[in-house]
């Protein structure tokens, strides 16, 4: 039918003409009520933004020469990020001389993702960067 027959039947029943498929030598259109189309388009997408979640990225840092108290203070508190979902990076920092010793800060990196492994996977192996060195665990499937 043409254009002005369309144009016309839609607002006999008080809706609107919307193009489907207007790239063809006979274009599509459709007649429905837009507005009420474009307010469930909306709703739907407010649905599905409600079900995913953020994964947050949380630190904790730590020293090369770091305490057993404090070591289970902070795995524990890990431990608590990881199985509420978020990714953690460990970072040692290295103050002074402490830089000679890289080996000590990347035994305690080492120590602190077997400790985790049960609930999580190494996302990022340990790396040096500058005076800091890190390692990112996700939380495991």
């Amino acid at each position: 039918m043409s254009t002005a027959e369309a144009i016309d039947l839609a607002s006999s029943k008080f809706m609107d003409l919307v193009l489907v498929s207007g790239n063809s030598d006979n274009p599509v259109c459709k007649i429905m009520d837009y507005g009420k189309y474009k307010f469930e388009q909306a709703k739907k997408e407010k649905e599905s933004k409600k079900k995913q979640r953020i994964i947050e990225l949380k630190e904790i840092r730590i020293t090369p020469n770091i305490e057993e108290h404090d070591f289970n203070f902070k795995n524990k508190n890990a431990k608590r990020f990881l199985s509420a979902g978020d990714k953690v990076k460990i970072t040692v920092r290295f103050r002074g001389r402490e830089l000679n010793y890289v080996k000590l800060g990347e035994e305690v990196l080492n120590k602190f993702a077997e400790e985790l492994k049960d609930i999580s996977v190494i996302e990022k192996p340990v790396k040096l960067e500058g005076k800091n060195m890190f390692v990112i665990l996700a939380p495991s499937k």
